[in-house]
């Protein structure tokens, strides 16, 4: 399982790094799994750290 600190391999930044924020993860929708395994993107969260924000 990994840290509320540690960053998932989809994340644009750490979690709770300022002007991000958490999205559904795009490869699972959500569920943390891809079949029959855990989604890599997410860690199995199902949730990603994307930048919010622009200008």
């Amino acid at each position: 399982m990994m840290s509320a600190t540690t960053p998932r391999p989809g994340d644009d930044a750490p979690p709770g790094t300022p002007g991000t924020g958490e999205d559904i993860c795009p490869d699972c929708e959500g569920t943390g799994r891809i079949g029959q395994r855990r989604c890599e993107t997410c860690g199995g969260s199902g949730k990603v750290d994307k930048g919010i924000g622009g200008g």
